[in-house]
């Protein structure tokens, strides 16, 4: 079984909030700062700050807290990330030498 993430990114000014799920999270988070996919929602509104992540043993729970996450209010969403996050930090140097076995 593969280990999952879930992530929440925002922009410089943390106004746009964006929630994810990856098996790797390190080259996930490089994808969203080199804005590999221009299309998308993360590219449009510069997404590029990790605030917020949380690593589960298996991909499926990773997906199921993610859609936990999604279907909360914006407020709830914000506090999760000050309790853990109250500077709003970008934690991408504390992920980048996270090992995907």
């Amino acid at each position: 079984m593969k280990p999952g993430f879930v992530y929440i990114i925002t922009n410089k000014n943390n106004t746009t909030l964006y929630i994810g799920v990856t098996s790797n999270l390190p080259k996930r988070i490089l994808e969203h700062i080199e804005k590999r996919y221009e299309n998308s929602f993360s590219s449009r509104y510069n997404l590029n700050k990790l605030v917020y992540f949380e690593q589960f043993q298996q991909i499926g729970d990773a997906i199921a807290r993610e859609k936990q996450l999604k279907a909360g209010s914006r407020a709830t969403k914000i506090g999760l990330i000050e309790k853990t996050n109250p500077k709003w930090n970008n934690l991408f140097s504390e992920i980048e030498n996270i090992m995907i076995v």
